[in-house]
């Protein structure tokens, strides 16, 4: 990528009321820089559709909670919205969280934590969404939805909706420390 400058907005507040302003920076600077990856984290789906909507004919893979997240045997993601993000051309990626999954359950079980969780506790002192965001990509690149040899735009939020968004060179997960977030285009201050 060559020299370039790049505004960052930083929003009062987390949260869901940033969804249509962080889509549409993110969008803009898609847009400016000619990426086609765009990653959008969403749980029950309604960021996700509405990213669908807004990143139409790009390459959006919406990344959603794993199944049993939440509870046993249980998608978060409504039937309803993955129809939806489907019809809109948009790819689905459910599998187990980066920063989760078998070191999550030494916690559960011995309550100690592993270096994967301390990780993620690490990304989150620049807000739950750049954690998210570096998350997503990791598994995006693992389930071979993304390549690693070209720029992706992330998007994330804390708790419901968006309000980061960053561009980041992607790496696998054992490759973790090649992960590059190359630009921050918007994120909450706390």
């Amino acid at each position: 990528m060559a020299d370039s400058t790049c505004a960052i907005t930083y929003f009062s507040e987390p949260g869901k009321k940033n969804t249509e302003q962080t889509l549409r920076i993110a969008r803009e600077r898609a847009e400016e820089l000619g990426i086609r990856q765009i990653l959008v984290a969403s749980t029950g789906g309604d960021t996700g559709l509405r990213a669908a909507q807004v990143f139409e004919n790009y390459d959006l893979v919406v990344v959603t909670h794993s199944t049993g997240f939440a509870k046993p045997s249980t998608q978060q993601l409504t039937d309803e919205n993955r129809e939806a993000i489907l019809d809109l051309g948009a790819h689905l990626l459910t599998c187990q969280h980066a920063f989760g999954g078998i070191n999550r359950a030494i916690r559960r079980h011995l309550d100690t934590y592993q270096v994967d969780e301390i990780i993620a506790y690490t990304l989150r002192i620049f807000g739950e969404g750049m954690k998210v965001v570096c998350e997503i990509t990791l598994m995006a690149a693992d389930a071979g939805r993304i390549r690693t040899d070209e720029p992706v735009l992330a998007i994330a939020g804390t708790g419901h909706g968006a309000d980061t968004a960053a561009i980041l060179t992607p790496a696998n997960a054992q490759d973790f420390f090649d992960l590059r977030v190359n630009e921050i285009l918007c994120k909450p201050v706390f």
